[in-house]
């Protein structure tokens, strides 16, 4: 969306090591790596049920937009979709050009992160000046004329890089800005997807509106040829606060970040948790951050990871593309809230603990056996420290450290 924020300082994140073993305590016992003496809060149990599915999870990522800033080195690619070794991103945004020429030069990114297991989408800001009727990159609308040249255009992307997996025809038609851009209606998108959807060269994911505009989307999917040729309903969250919209097809957020500079200041990373939290809680099946590599990204200007990176590896390197979300008790408590994910008979809970004392957090599980878990934490002061333990019947307590990210991957 936005083309800003250049040249600001690259911070270098630190590492912390592994925590020790740590078994499951009662709530008068504090983890090894808590300060001593300091008693955890005890709050209500969070209620794990692995026989109610929910949505599909395509995946969490970010947008590289080569056009508009370098693009992401060989190194950061890595460090952006490596599951193994970097935050294990599944989703790469990119744009499709209003020049064609530009094209070929998308692939080695796109190949890059589908070789790590990354859906590819690709969003168009404009169609090229010449398909307008104010002739302009920026501004203006699609010129009806032009539906079927500009239906080439976007199919020519799809072939020329390979793998893409969804396309969106415009960019938040239902805002005027300065840069390239249409500005259409719901019905003027809905048309040009009418006639030319099924032409694309990729499923349609629309109408990826700025502020997941609920009435702006139905009026979209009201057009029911249109409907019918859009395979995924997508928005940005920019001034709205994640809501369940439920058009009978996965809804994904591809767009959002919040202009701080600072992407290593950890109440802002905590915040971004808290995002995350609730864009699955409110059935989205994708999270899509908007610049990599930024001051603001997953990354900094530099490729390492921010802690706004290792507050999205919580959920990308363990949740995976085919996980379902299962119910859980969204917020057992104030300050705590948990979300959980299930592959067969693999369970992944995320806790976001926004509270500065530590919690200690009960949960039961039912509808799997679960003997233990892989634990993850990051605080202020580490990154994905690891520990495991076992449980026993499905019912358990962890101390969630004060102001804290923790993820647990059933074993």
């Amino acid at each position: 969306m936005k083309r800003m924020l250049t040249g600001l300082l690259a911070i270098t994140v630190l590492f912390a090591a592994c925590d020790k073993q740590t078994t499951i305590e009662p709530p008068t016992n504090i983890d090894q790596d808590e300060t001593p003496g300091r008693q955890p809060r005890e709050e209500a149990t969070a209620v794990v049920n692995a026989g109610t599915v929910q949505q599909y999870i395509r995946g969490y990522g970010g947008a590289s937009i080569r056009g508009w800033i370098a693009d992401l080195t060989t190194a950061q690619r890595t460090t952006a979709f490596s599951p193994s070794s970097g935050i294990g991103l599944s989703v790469l945004r990119v744009r499709v050009s209003p020049n064609s020429a530009d094209f070929a030069a998308e692939k080695p990114t796109i190949d890059a992160a589908k070789s790590f297991g990354a859906t590819v989408i690709a969003s168009a800001w404009t169609a090229p000046a010449s398909m307008k009727n104010n002739n302009n990159i920026v501004g203006g609308k699609l010129n009806t004329a032009s539906y079927a040249a500009y239906a080439t255009h976007l199919r020519n992307f799809c072939t020329t890089v390979g793998g893409v997996s969804a396309i969106s025809p415009i960019n938040e038609p239902n805002i005027t800005v300065t840069y390239e851009s249409m500005l259409l209606t719901a019905a003027e998108v809905a048309a040009f997807v009418a006639a030319e959807g099924s032409n694309l060269g990729a499923p349609v994911m629309a109408p990826e509106t700025f502020n997941m505009d609920k009435t702006y989307m139905d009026t979209y999917l009201a057009n029911a040829t249109a409907a019918s040729k859009t395979t995924y309903v997508c928005g940005h969250i920019y001034g709205k606060t994640p809501y369940v919209y439920s058009p009978g097809k996965e809804v994904w957020m591809t767009e959002h970040y919040t202009n701080t500079n600072d992407a290593n200041n950890w109440n802002d990373a905590l915040g971004v948790a808290k995002e995350i939290h609730d864009c699955m809680n409110a059935g989205y099946s994708m999270y899509v951050w908007w610049y990599l590599r930024r001051s603001y990204g997953f990354l900094d200007e530099s490729g390492n990871i921010t802690k706004r990176g290792y507050v999205a590896a919580h959920w990308a390197k363990w949740v995976r593309p085919g996980y379902n979300k299962i119910s859980c008790t969204a917020n057992p408590t104030s300050g705590v809230y948990t979300t959980a994910y299930k592959s067969g008979s693999k369970i992944v809970i995320v806790a976001v603990n926004q509270n500065t004392a530590i919690t200690y957090q009960p949960f039961t599980i039912s509808g799997v056996t679960v003997p233990g878990f892989n634990r993850y934490r990051t605080t202020s002061t580490s990154n994905l420290t690891s520990d495991s333990f076992t449980i026993t019947g499905g019912a358990f307590g962890i101390n969630l450290p004060a102001s804290s990210v923790t993820t647990l991957v059933s074993y």
